[in-house]
């Protein structure tokens, strides 16, 4: 059960991802503050696994937050969370300490994604932003195929030949959840925002030709 600490200044949008992180039945949501103080100090006293932090907080600011979280514990498990859809916010977050952005406008899965991606230590990027902040990061060199795992690249070709989530899952002895997961996955690496889009680049990038 990945333990959860939401700072969000609104109470409306706290217990909003509240009830779709719960409903989850992996996650559990151990504290709740409206301010970047309250928030340090439920840090401290809670010690979640991961905290979804907005950087609009009316008193240190979200990014203040992480930065001083991970002052303290460099192993510390940040998402930032807001309302700018902008790649220079998602990599000043990054570059404070988080490991995750994810835009407010984002699909309740993408912040799913997000919470499963930054539990497990691992970087997510709000796919609307991805490729935009891997450019502003120096990225730009690496092609977006080489990204891939060579699982992912296998589930793309069966995606981009029609194939559904469950002939997928039952071809690769995978569970849909798996599938699906990795599906959300290879269009964050690859900056797609929704599938039409994820159609367009991988066949740019060479899937599918």
């Amino acid at each position: 059960m990945i333990q959860l600490l939401l700072i969000d200044d609104h109470a409306v949008v706290r217990q909003g991802y509240r009830r779709l992180l719960e409903l989850q039945g992996t996650m559990t949501v151990i504290g709740e503050a409206g301010t970047g103080e309250d928030g340090m100090r439920l840090w401290r006293e809670r010690q979640p696994d991961l905290c979804i932090v907005d950087l609009a907080l009316p008193d240190l600011g979200g990014l203040e937050v992480i930065a001083r979280i991970r002052q303290r514990d460099h192993t510390a498990r940040l998402l930032g969370f807001s309302m700018h859809r902008d790649a220079l916010w998602a990599l000043r977050a990054l570059e404070a300490g988080a490991l995750g952005y994810v835009t407010k406008s984002s699909p309740p899965e993408v912040l799913l994604q997000a919470v499963n991606t930054v539990a497990g230590r691992r970087t997510f990027i709000s796919p609307d932003l991805a490729q935009e902040v891997r450019q502003l990061r120096g990225e730009g060199e690496r092609g977006p195929s080489d990204q891939l795992t060579p699982r992912e690249s296998e589930i793309l070709r069966l995606l981009l030949d029609g194939r559904s989530v469950a002939d997928i899952a039952t071809t690769l002895s995978l569970s849909p959840k798996t599938v699906h997961n990795t599906h959300y996955q290879i269009k964050t690496k690859l900056g797609a925002a929704n599938d039409f889009e994820l159609v367009r680049l991988a066949r740019r990038i060479g899937f599918g030709n």
